[in-house]
Parts: structure tokens; sequence; C-alpha cells
């Protein structure tokens, strides 16, 4: 089956094999609802497995997490094994890891507000400009104040603070509108009730859970559980940027490796540019494009390849093209642009080849050597050696409990942050309030007790005042007499 350095992905005219020397130069795993994307998915995830490489997908409708379980024996994939020659094939379960935003279907992922930044916290939100820059303000104001944002509550927490000191924070950041705070607060609510909450806070999740590997060299295959978090798309979406993110940063620059550190597919890739403002559509290539050299090899599953910007598209050097069809004009763009992206084989034309593809079959095009791409070939995808399909809730459980990471993530931490220290704040300044008004009351209540001393003379007081002032003004005319007596003897 597989040879040292490549993965087998089917055949054609030859066989397909997918050079792990130039795996992480990405891929795209394309085709309509039903022709098979899944399973093309499956069989490269166990592939990589295999070959040691860690991988991480999202498992959009459940059948991904079939990759934990034994494949059972089939007439079907018996046929195709036979056809294909598969000396040394075996159905058998790969190591999983099974994670979920929310915590119901796998260990929980977490990550902290502030890990996940203000530009794709407003994403997430869908804020305006003016409500991206109160978050902007708010993330300073933080990192000024030493505060950490951990979690929802610190963030709401923040806001509030931001709200009531809006004249002070804007003569040094800039203005805080209290209606495009309201708005924020607002939004977060709505996400909290989304099950936001869930995903926000510690312990956060370590990358390097991510990238293990079994006892015998095996790499871990780490399925997301995404049918819930299909519901909130802006979530889902903005959770994959922000890991690619971690891992564009934390990862060490290693050039082309013999083989991946890790692999990423992105099921339903068009959720990650609906409705993206081009800031972010910039970050995306930007991180496809330098992310290679980290060893992190990205492979986008999505219906049409024109869902993917042409930016992104021309990066990804590996393709598994599975039917199209070509009924409405969109659909006869898309058969054409993917058309396009092939080495053209002379064998067949490529347009025509798009649309008859049988559930199985894809037009693959893999890099060769010095990273060059392969002429399309007309290829039969091998059959998975993992279940095809779902598992039960006791297989999930088992799993799970199985994992290497079982005690980790499963209870959550609220250590000191934002919130605690801006309540104790508050808490602290209502208390010096409370006491300074205590004081002022009993300044008050001690002058109002103290005896009152009367304007009015009395009789002893006023005869001794008279008598005073009379000796006072003889004595007075008396030295004025003697003074002028002398000067007048003078003369």
């Amino acid at each position: 089956m597989d040879k040292p350095g490549s993965i087998f992905i089917g055949a054609g005219e030859r066989p397909q094999e997918l050079l792990l020397k130039y795996a992480n130069r990405h891929g795209l795993i394309a085709g309509a609802t039903g022709t098979g994307k899944t399973v093309s998915l499956q069989i490269m995830a166990e592939a990589f497995s295999r070959a040691g490489v860690p991988v991480f997908l999202a498992d959009v409708k459940g059948d991904l997490a079939g990759l934990s379980q034994a494949g059972t024996p089939n007439p079907k994939i018996d046929e195709r094994v036979a056809k294909l020659g598969l000396e040394g094939y075996k159905p058998g379960p790969s190591p999983v890891i099974f994670w979920d935003l929310f915590g119901e279907k796998g260990h929980p992922i977490r990550t902290t507000i502030s890990d996940m930044g203000p530009l794709m916290l407003s994403r997430l939100l869908d804020l305006s400009d003016a409500q991206e820059g109160i978050l902007s303000i708010v993330f300073q104001i933080a990192d000024d104040q030493g505060l950490l944002i951990l979690d929802l509550k610190d963030l709401q927490a923040l806001l509030t603070f931001a709200a009531e000191n809006a004249k002070d924070i804007g003569a040094q950041y800039g203005n805080v509108s209290s209606a495009s705070v309201g708005a924020i607060q607002r939004k977060l609510l709505t996400l909290k009730q989304q099950g936001g909450e869930m995903f926000f806070g510690e312990p956060a999740l370590e990358l390097a859970d991510l990238m293990r590997a079994t006892w015998d060299g095996r790499g871990t295959i780490n399925v997301l559980a995404a049918d819930r978090l299909m519901e909130t798309p802006q979530l889902y979406s903005t959770f994959l940027l922000w890991l690619l993110s971690e891992l564009f940063e934390e990862l060490p620059e290693v050039g082309d490796p013999e083989k991946p550190k890790l692999v990423f597919f992105f099921d339903e890739a068009h959720l990650l540019f609906d409705d993206t403002p081009k800031a972010l559509i910039d970050r995306i290539e930007t991180v496809v494009r330098l992310i290679r050299s980290k060893g992190v090899g990205i492979y986008f599953v999505t219906q049409n390849p024109i869902d993917v910007p042409e930016s992104v598209l021309g990066q990804l050097g590996n393709r598994v093209q599975h039917a199209l069809r070509a009924y409405t004009p969109r659909e006869q763009k898309a058969v054409k642009a993917a058309a396009e992206t092939f080495r053209e084989n002379p064998a067949f034309e490529v347009t025509e080849a798009i649309t008859q593809l049988g559930v199985g079959e894809a037009l693959v095009s893999l890099l060769e050597a010095k990273g060059v791409p392969g002429m399309v070939d007309r290829t039969l995808i091998r059959p998975p050696a993992s279940r095809m399909g779902t598992v039960s809730d006791e297989e999930r459980r088992a799993t799970i409990a199985a994992s290497p990471v079982d005690s980790r993530y499963n209870d959550s931490l609220d250590r000191e942050s934002a919130y605690e220290i801006l309540t104790r704040r508050a808490e602290n300044a209502t208390q010096e309030a409370e006491r300074a008004k205590a004081v002022a009351e009993r300044e008050r209540e001690r002058k109002r007790a103290a005896p009152r001393r009367s304007n009015r003379q009395s009789t002893t007081e006023a005869f001794t005042k008279s008598v005073v002032r009379t000796i006072g003004t003889q004595i007075g005319r008396a030295l004025i007499r003697g003074i002028l007596g002398s000067i007048t003897k003078g003369r």
C-alpha cells in the first residue's frame, strides 16, 4: 500500500501517491454532495496518521467519528481492494482524540479572550468599525492596567468600566460611546446564549496536545465535533482561523521537512471566507502562504473550488477533484475553474470528465519531484480501513475515557482576572464612599449636639464692661492732659 515517504491515494493510469515531502504545500478536496469527498478526507487522514503525522479535522456531519473504529467487511470494499491490488489491506481503527467546543461529544476546547484578540473577536461578533475600535480600546486598557481578559465576564466587566469612565478614557484612548458599548454587550449576551461561554476560559488548549503520537509511532487524529458548531458558522470559522493563527505564531520555522508536523482539514471551507472582511482574508492568505515553512499542511474541503479565493486557491498544490454538476451558470463556472487548475492530460478532456465521474472517483493531481504539479489522472480512490459512518454513544465515551488528555481539560478553571479585580475595586470604592458618608454624618451630629452660646449679655457682664470702658476713658483723658500741660510749660 503506502510506500516509505508517500501515501497511496488511488490509481488510474498510474498510482497516485502523495509525497510526504510536499504534503505541507497544502491541498484541495472538492466535489458535489455525495460524490465521495468525505471518504477521500478519511483515507488521507488515515494515511497521514500511519506515517506518524498528527491530523486535525472537523466532523461536520458526524461520520468522520468512524475513524476511531475498524471498518466492517463489505463486498464493495472487497471489490475495490481487489481492483486496486491493495496487498496487506486490513480494516482497523486510527488513534483518535475527540474534541468539542461545547464539551458534549469530546474534550472541551477553550481559549482566552486575550488569545483571540480584538480583530477575530470583532468578526465573531460581527461588529461595526466603531464598535471594533472600542473593543481595541478595551484591550489596550487591560494591557496598560495588567488586567487579564480570560472569559466573557472579564470582557463584559471591562466594557462596563469603559462606559462608566468614558470621559477620562476618551481623553487618553479615544471616544467611547455608551451606545456602542451597549451594542457590544448585547452581542456578547447572544454569543453566551449560543454556548460561547464554554469556549472562552481556562485551561486553554495546548497546541502540543494536537501534535501527539502513539507508542507505535502513529500520529493522533484530532476529530472536532462540529455538527452543533455548524449552527453558529461564525464561531466555527473564527475558531478555525484562530487555531491556524496560533500554530503560525507558536511553531518554529522548519523549512521543508521530510513530512509535515501537522495536517489540517478544513471541511465546509467556504464558511471561512463567506462575508469575511478583507483584513481577515489577507490574514488567511498570509497564514496559508507562510505556515508551510512551519511544517503545517492545510487541506480545504468544499463543494466548489470557486468557494476559495483565488489568492488562496493558487497555493493549493495537491488536488482531489470529485464530480461537479453543471446545470446552472454558477456550476458551469465552477467546472471551468476547476478544469483550468489542472495540468492537462491528453488522454481525456478535463471539463467533460469532471461531470462524468462516478462516486469514489476523482481527478487527482499531486505534486511530484521538485514540487511540480503532476498530470491530472482519473483516479479510483482507495477504501478506508476505518468505519465509514458515525459511532455509538458508548463507543464515543470509551474513546474519550481512553484519551491521553482525559483529565486535563474536563474541569474549567476561574482564576483572578479582570472581572474579579474590577469587582473588588468597585466594592472598595463603595465602602470608601460609605465610610466618608458616615464620617460626615457623625460630624453633623456632633455640631448639632454641641451647646449654643447666647449672644445676649447678662447684667453683671454689661456693668463690668461699662466700668472698664469708663475707667479706660478717664485714664486716657488724664494722660492726654498731662502731656499737653508739659508741652505748655515748656513754652
